[in-house]
């Protein structure tokens, strides 16, 4: 199974990218966030996700793991395939998506090209209350050469995001209050802020939506 690619875009067109390694091209579907990322010509990484089917066997390529990950957990809803699930990163990053789910926004992902409001109202069903995908590589997110589609500081800023939120529950927990409880407070409360808060304040601004 191939996890990851580093190499040379060769092409970059709709839908799908050509990464050269090695001399051998690989073809990957990829969705419109990552098709901006890629440049010609130009150094690139993508994580992947390899589907095999009795006829064919499709890579899927991802700036980050977090998307990647998200991809996966996308398609854990009945009657969500690979092409919803990448239409969903089209227009939410991984953030907004576990806020979403979260906060019950049904209208946010029947926003999505072949998502209907039966399909959405599944998604939010089915992903509320479950914290985000981890991922293989998660960890590694900061130290990882910035050769990909996305800068390094664009990760290291969607990871310290998603770190924010998950100590921010975590904190909830601790309390006694909730998973799903401690998710949706802290999804609403994020949404209030035009920045980063700091940590304390994200908590207190959770446990005051909590107490609505």
């Amino acid at each position: 199974m191939i996890g990851m690619l580093s190499g040379t875009c060769l092409l970059s067109g709709k839908g799908e990218a050509i990464i050269d390694v090695s001399g051998v091209g690989y073809l990957l579907s990829c969705g419109t966030r990552t098709l901006s990322g890629l440049r010609e010509g130009e150094a690139a990484r993508l994580h992947v996700e390899t589907h095999v089917r009795e006829q064919a066997i499709t890579l899927f390529g991802f700036g980050t793991e977090e998307e990647r990950a998200w991809f996966v957990r996308l398609q854990s809803v009945q009657g969500l395939g690979p092409k919803a699930a990448l239409a969903i990163l089209d227009i939410l990053t991984p953030g907004q998506i576990l806020s979403a789910a979260s906060l019950e926004d049904k209208a946010s992902f029947a926003r999505a090209s072949g998502v209907g409001p039966k399909l959405a109202a599944r998604i939010v069903m089915e992903l509320s209350g479950k914290p985000a995908p981890t991922g293989r590589f998660f960890t590694a997110a900061f130290t990882a050469p910035s050769d990909g589609v996305q800068p390094e500081a664009d990760r290291a800023e969607g990871l310290k995001d998603m770190m924010l939120r998950n100590d921010a529950i975590s904190a909830l927990q601790n309390l006694g209050i909730a998973q799903s409880d401690a998710l949706r407070s802290v999804a609403a409360a994020y949404n209030t802020f035009a920045e980063d808060p700091p940590l304390d304040d994200l908590i207190k601004a959770a446990l005051k939506e909590l107490s609505k």
